[in-house]
């Protein structure tokens, strides 16, 4: 009778781990098949014609190969509400995008309006770009933008709501104030809005990036401004993620022997022009971003640097190194690192054969 007692309760035991498993399972599958198809940022334009129903979008938007499964995305509506409608228009979509996010695009949840853009910065882009890419998608003037980035007012405003923002912004030397602060992303926004909503909502995104990595640059011996500015610099130079962290222990290793960066990055940055090789005329520019002429950091990053730079500036890899090339007269570019000037010289002869 005992025995009995016991395999019973083994088996309701068994029966209720086989459940967790199973509703585990199912969970998981949820999320990941509502999770985005592939990594490219780059949007396409998407329509909705009048009269179609979500369900026929998401037919769809799985045949584009946009979303992993109409399935889910109607499970998914059902859910959360059962009531969702799309408005008819164009929209830019790309497959980095989660089933939700484009859920929300689509139905405009994210705008109390009902109207939104997508403005796409990639990473490395320059305040420029942001310029170029806000105007002539929404009604914010380049004026606009420009008296907000030199308010002294507003900048400190920001300083004291975010904690990556310092007092280090407000160097007269920096070109504009938030440069490499405004995190590359796909952003929705309403184009009747202000400048002041397009900051905010990109500075809480690096807020989200940098939240990750807060203890560790709060004890780096680098502030949070210097880690940023290497960020932007790797962002140029590096030609892929995995050289990332090797290029941060060359700049690293140059200032802790006293030596310039000597970097391209900033080099272009400088002159506001990017080439492959600089002249001599180049490198003799006289402006504080110039590294060839000025050691040690240069007043601000240069460009909005991506996820990838900022983690290599704050975790560089060890290294002996003290140059390196990048040979992009190649198909399949690759990075070149030396331990001395002649060994850098050599790759350079031996590479690059393009100019």
């Amino acid at each position: 009778m005992v025995k009995r007692k016991l395999n019973v309760k083994r088996l309701i035991i068994a029966l209720i781990m086989l459940l967790i498993i199973f509703v585990l399972f199912i969970i998981s599958l949820f999320f990941f098949m509502l999770s985005p198809v592939g990594k490219s940022k780059s949007d396409i334009e998407y329509e909705i014609a009048s009269g179609v129903t979500p369900y026929q979008v998401f037919q769809d938007l799985e045949d584009k190969k946009l979303i992993r499964s109409e399935l889910f995305a109607k499970i998914y509506t059902k859910l959360v509400n059962s009531d969702i409608t799309f408005k008819a228009g164009t929209y830019k979509l790309n497959d980095s995008m989660s089933t939700i996010e484009i859920i929300d695009v689509l139905s405009g949840t994210n705008y109390s309006s009902g109207e939104q853009v997508s403005l796409t910065f990639k990473e490395g882009f320059e305040m420029v770009d942001l310029i170029e890419i806000i105007t002539t998608n929404t009604d914010i003037t380049k004026e606009q933008i420009e008296e907000t980035f030199s308010d002294e007012e507003y900048l400190k405003s920001l300083i004291e709501e975010y904690w990556f923002i310092t007092e280090d912004v407000l160097d007269e030397e920096i070109y504009y104030s938030l440069e490499g602060y405004l995190f590359p992303n796909t952003y929705f926004i309403n184009p009747k809005g202000t400048i002041d909503d397009v900051i905010k909502t990109m500075l809480n995104e690096t807020e989200k990036v940098l939240n990750k990595y807060k203890e560790d640059i709060e004890k780096s011996e680098y502030s949070v401004h210097e880690i940023m500015t290497l960020a932007s610099i790797i962002e140029k130079e590096a030609t892929l993620d995995e050289d990332r962290p090797l290029v941060a222990s060359v700049f690293y290793n140059r200032l802790d022997a006293n030596m310039a960066f000597e970097s391209c990055a900033t080099l272009g940055y400088a002159i506001g022009e990017w080439k492959l090789t600089y002249t001599e005329e180049d490198k003799n520019t006289d402006s504080p971003y110039n590294t060839y002429m000025y050691a040690g950091f240069p007043p601000g990053p240069g460009n909005n640097p991506g996820e990838e730079s900022i983690k290599a500036a704050i975790y560089p890899e060890e290294s002996d190194y003290y140059y390196f090339m990048a040979d992009v007269c190649s198909e399949n570019p690759k990075t070149y690192f030396s331990e001395n000037y002649r060994q850098h010289v050599n790759y350079v002869h031996q590479y690059l054969t393009c100019f």
